[in-house]
């Protein structure tokens, strides 16, 4: 089966279920209004993060279902358990999001959720064994304790990232295609053809979903979505061979924004999982720009990246990537800063 054909199958079942999860949205009342932070008109189905976890998790039990030769082979014997632990993972995230989509859950569940999670992962060999050495060759393998506590963290920062980026319409969605485009080429450019198929069926999820979330959005993903998201960019960059600087770099700038507001809320008193209206996407909105500039500002900026951690050539080049970034960053943040 050409691999070209799976985003194809991914988005053609995103196209048919986001309607669907619309209509469905609308008949339970998880529907968004405007007010406070959402600056939208009309009530808004924020039930999208079934289509689009929905069309990823079927599309990877069709391909699963093909004979034998139709995909290419692989040569790990732990790729089956980490399919299925992609699938678990995926699925118990989209349970607690569809949760807190419908009673809005404090921050204490959600890191517990997220916590969970993580430990589905490493149960499932998706886990930070070992990285790259930047300053020599060969590799760093870490003890289990900081595996698991470097686990642990990824997908706590990989899920927080996306769900908090999720406030403009769109955003979440074109930030997680950008990244699944990036690991599916290294995966490509790298031989993993095997587990390039997990990628490119994000990517077509996504692709489709956005038809339908893209300024002015006409659905939304809802906590569903973007711990969905979240959860499967972070597996994927640890099933891709511990990518973490890749995907770093094509997220960098939403990663930094959570740091940032992280950092902003700690020294004024404001409870770190509270929402405002100090994310950057936000920020740029009250300085007059439209969301179709700010969608394009931040595709342009991790497409960039991106590239950049496509043609690095070393680890060290990739760290002196994430040096510039965070430096464009922190100036972003600085020229956007409500406080100056």
């Amino acid at each position: 089966m050409p691999l070209w054909l799976i985003p194809l199958i991914s988005l053609a079942l995103a196209l048919a279920l986001t309607p669907a999860s619309m209509r469905l949205a609308r008949r339970w009342g998880l529907v968004d209004r405007p007010g406070g932070r959402r600056q939208h008109s009309g009530a808004i189905p924020r039930l999208g993060g079934l289509a689009l976890s929905g069309s990823f998790l079927l599309t990877l039990l069709l391909l699963r279902l093909l004979p034998a030769g139709w995909l290419p082979a692989s040569t790990d014997p732990d790729e089956p358990r980490r399919w299925l632990g992609l699938i678990l993972g995926a699925g118990f995230v989209l349970l607690f999001g569809l949760l807190d989509d419908r009673f809005d859950f404090s921050s204490r569940p959600q890191y517990l959720a997220q916590i969970g999670a993580a430990l589905i992962s490493i149960a499932f060999v998706i886990f930070i064994e070992r990285v790259n050495n930047p300053f020599g060759g060969g590799q760093i393998i870490f003890a289990w304790p900081l595996i698991w506590l470097l686990t642990i963290l990824w997908f706590m920062g990989s899920i927080n990232t996306l769900n908090w980026l999720d406030g403009l319409d769109g955003l979440a969605t074109t930030v997680a295609a950008i990244v699944a485009l990036v690991l599916a080429i290294h995966m490509l450019r790298t031989g993993q053809h095997s587990v390039a198929a997990l990628a490119l069926a994000l990517l077509g999820s996504a692709v489709g979903f956005l038809i339908f979330n893209r300024p002015p959005a006409r659905v939304f993903m809802g906590s569903s979505g973007s711990y969905f998201l979240g959860y499967a960019l972070a597996a994927l960059g640890l099933i891709a061979g511990a990518r973490v600087a890749t995907v770093l770099l094509v997220i960098g700038l939403p990663a930094l924004d959570v740091a940032w507001l992280i950092g902003w809320r700690w020294r004024h008193g404001r409870p770190l999982g509270q929402g405002d209206r100090n994310h950057l996407h936000f920020r740029l909105l009250d300085k007059g720009y439209t969301p179709r500039q700010i969608l394009l500002g931040y595709a342009l900026f991790c497409a960039l990246f991106g590239l950049i951690s496509l043609m690095a050539a070393s680890t060290t080049v990739k760290i002196a990537a994430l040096l510039a970034l965070l430096l464009a960053g922190l100036t972003l943040m600085h020229w956007a800063a409500p406080d100056g």
